[in-house]
């Protein structure tokens, strides 16, 4: 006799959703801008640290939809569990490198960590919550799981400046300790999955049914994708959204750096300015529902992507650290405000069948582009100079709002039908 277990509640998987969040990105902010600062400290070069990031990004781009469509064939949680164990292993690898060639094979593990793990908690939580409520908002529990987010890599970014202005281990980089205590968090992050991520119980997945199921949830994906408009612009939007990323996530530090003139130095300054912009990325995605009643999901979306973009701009374009980090924590809040309700946007536009590949989809044009736009901004950087290019950057980014016009016009002309 087999006993079925209580199917969780909206109210219960949210908690649990945010606490899983929460867990999964506080190693992210201990080691916040130091994934550049350290190769630059073993000697690699501007162009060099672009080459390696765009590796992961293009581990991600071809590994985005396989994954997605895995997750939505047997499950989200053995995705999350596999993804745990990767980054424990990603981060030990890149801990101990100190060539291109060994930094390269820690951001490859990194790209299939990220590629397994972007979507699947997400789409188990809507999942779940939809299940409970059809009705539930869900930009809500989304901004709640976004504030949590920035939350933790707030406190990990100010833990990570703390321990390198520490440095108690004068035998080894100051830039060392966030990276063992990050190894360290992924575990536990795996370890709460085991337990908390609870989902229907499914026949026993074998090799065969994973490799028939997983090209049959792709097509699916892709099928809705060709056939919706408001979808692929949303879509679209990342092409955008992610050049703006690479300004505040890997540019923002090299120009500290320069300006303060040692990587040490930018480490330990970035690290409280980090914890601060995360905490304002936690006060922007809190403020999601705020922003839904006065300009409507849409609407949100569009003033996000054009308002984060001018901020990048200003990063660039402000003389001196005060300026470049007042402007890097207005990206940040903007940023927080703007992804719970592309996520909204998007989710209008799946359902369970196709969740975890709509937004494997989103991911792998966020990330590709990514990667593409390293190798370009970054040469540009070493040639002329970080600030030129996060002001290009900046101004390029600011053209995404347009692809939220086709859900704009669909939000108001009535509800819309959740897709399968």
């Amino acid at each position: 006799m087999t006993m079925t277990t209580p199917a969780l509640t909206r109210r219960q998987a949210e908690r649990r959703f945010v606490l899983l969040t929460a867990v999964r990105w506080l190693p992210v902010g201990l080691t916040i801008g130091m994934t550049v600062l350290l190769p630059l400290e073993r000697g690699l070069g501007l162009a060099e640290i672009g080459v390696l990031l765009s590796v992961q990004g293009f581990v991600v781009l071809g590994l985005e939809l396989p994954t997605g469509g895995l997750a939505d064939a047997i499950g989200r949680r053995p995705l999350l569990l596999a993804a745990s164990a990767l980054a424990v292993a990603s981060t030990c690898v890149f801990l101990l490198a100190e060539s291109f060639a060994v930094f390269a094979i820690a951001l490859v593990l990194q790209g299939v960590f990220r590629a397994l793990d972007s979507g699947p908690l997400e789409a188990w939580f809507v999942d779940v919550a939809l299940a409970d409520d059809p009705d539930a908002p869900l930009d809500t529990p989304l901004g709640r799981g976004a504030a949590a987010l920035g939350i933790a890599i707030a406190a990990g970014a100010a833990a990570g400046g703390a321990l390198v202005a520490w440095h108690p281990f004068a035998a080894m980089s100051a830039l060392v300790l966030p990276f063992i205590l990050a190894a360290a968090l992924y575990a536990v992050s795996g370890v709460l999955v085991a337990i908390l991520v609870r989902e229907p119980a499914r026949a026993r997945v074998t090799l065969r049914f994973a490799v028939r199921e997983t090209p049959l949830a792709m097509r699916g994906g892709v099928r809705l994708l060709r056939g919706s408009g408001v979808l692929r612009a949303l879509v679209l939007v990342e092409v955008f959204w992610s050049i703006a990323m690479i300004a505040f996530e890997s540019l923002t530090p090299i120009r500290l750096a320069e300006q303060l003139g040692a990587e040490s130095t930018a480490a330990a300054v970035f690290g409280p300015s980090s914890a601060l912009a995360w905490g304002l990325f936690a006060v922007g995605s809190a403020s999601v529902p705020l922003l839904r009643r006065r300009l409507g999901t849409a609407g949100a979306a569009i003033a996000m992507r054009a308002v984060n973009g001018l901020f990048v701009v200003l990063m660039g374009l402000a003389a001196g650290p005060a300026g470049l980090l007042i402007g890097y924590g207005l990206a940040y809040l903007t940023h927080g405000a703007a992804g719970p309700v592309h996520n909204a946007l998007l989710h209008r536009q799946s359902g369970p069948q196709t969740r975890a590949m709509v937004l494997s989809m989103n991911s792998m044009i966020a990330g590709g582009s990514y990667s593409l736009g390293l190798l370009v901004l970054m040469p540009l950087a070493e040639v002329t100079s970080p600030a030129v290019a996060i002001v290009a950057a900046g101004a390029f980014s600011v053209v995404g709002a347009l692809g939220y016009l086709p859900a704009l016009r669909q939000e108001r002309s009535g509800p819309v039908a959740e897709n399968t």
